[in-house]
């Protein structure tokens, strides 16, 4: 029998370590990690699940999302898969870099900008986050990689798409508008108008509560309903990690301006294998601005959701993470 304390032993141990360490039969858990990297001038927080040596899928959040809105059943069904998934929080948001200093936005102006008048003041654009998530794959030392963004995220992720093709393998547009002329601003009025005030005071963490509860309640899917407790219990996760609504608005009135900007002829020059995805009960977005989106992009694949809202279900991780998957395959690294 081998001594391991001998010398041969030791050296034998270590080469068997390392052996594991970089073993494909390692569990996704032991390649988690988060932390916080300097982007575009900016410190995102983000968490990365699966082996490093991976190809990346890098989840771009909505308006106001942290990182930890992404179910955990989805990221583990792509890390099962041999991706790598990279989360952030998008700046303004989360723990990530905030503004404080640009104040809110002025809704008067931007509304009045959104009519034909002067362009309103903007703490920042959605371009510039585009580029916050590029430079986030600088400080990961990614060269390219599989994007996925809902809502906010889905726009952000186009625009990463256009103005930086030589960064993305894949791309999949969840619930997102390309901002063809002519669309409706919402979906559902009639249900968004059910929403209640906003907060007035961000230290109230029971108003913020109550109000982000019914927010989800109503940008829920009818066909896969989240129980009550569990919806209370994901809000006060977010609400607890960190909860900024000053953040919110100024990403809100960043994608309301970007999401009347018509991107459908650089779109239409993509050459990049992508899905879109939106769910017919979403009463936010469009179901007709997600299916123009699939339109403009040649070779896109499309895919309807029956019964989905304006979220990722997770009881839905195991076909979306097998849609996201199949595109993703077909922009593999060469």
């Amino acid at each position: 029998m081998l001594n391991l304390f001998t010398r041969r032993g030791w050296r034998c141990l270590v080469l068997a370590v390392r052996l594991l360490l970089t073993s494909s039969l390692l569990g996704p858990a032991a390649w988690a990690q988060s932390g916080t990297a300097q982007a575009n001038g900016l410190t995102l927080a983000y968490e990365s699940v699966g082996n490093p040596r991976h190809e990346t899928i890098l989840l771009i959040s909505g308006t106001g999302g942290q990182l930890t809105q992404w179910p955990d059943a989805l990221v583990q069904a792509l890390v099962a898969q041999g991706y790598r998934v990279v989360r952030y929080d998008q700046r303004d948001s989360g723990l990530s870099t905030r503004f404080e200093g640009a104040g809110l936005p002025d809704w008067a102006k931007v509304m009045a900008a959104l009519q034909g008048g002067p362009p309103a003041r903007l703490a920042y654009t959605l371009n510039d986050m585009a580029r916050d998530a590029v430079g986030l794959l600088d400080a990961l030392h990614v060269r390219r990689a599989h994007l996925v963004g809902a809502s906010m995220g889905g726009m952000i992720a186009q625009l990463v798409a256009t103005d930086h093709p030589d960064r993305v393998l894949s791309l999949t547009s969840l619930m997102a508008t390309d901002g063809k002329p002519g669309l409706p601003p919402v979906a559902k009025p009639e249900v968004m108008a059910q929403a209640p005030p906003a907060p007035t005071n961000p230290a109230d963490t029971a108003a913020a509560l109550a109000y982000n509860f019914r927010i989800r309640q109503l940008l829920g899917s009818p066909a896969y309903p989240t129980a009550e407790a569990t919806l209370r219990a994901q809000v006060a996760r977010e609400v607890h990690r960190a909860y900024y609504p000053a953040g919110y608005q100024r990403q809100g009135a960043a994608a309301l301006v970007e999401s009347q900007h018509d991107r459908r002829t650089e779109l239409q020059a993509l050459r990049v294998p992508t899905l879109v995805v939106h769910g017919d009960a979403d009463p936010l977005v469009p179901v007709a601005a997600g299916q123009d989106v699939a339109v403009s992009i040649p070779g896109a694949e499309w895919l309807l959701l029956p019964g989905v809202g304006h979220e990722l279900p997770s009881e839905l991780a195991p076909l979306l993470a097998e849609a996201i998957g199949r595109v993703a395959k077909r922009g593999h690294s060469k």
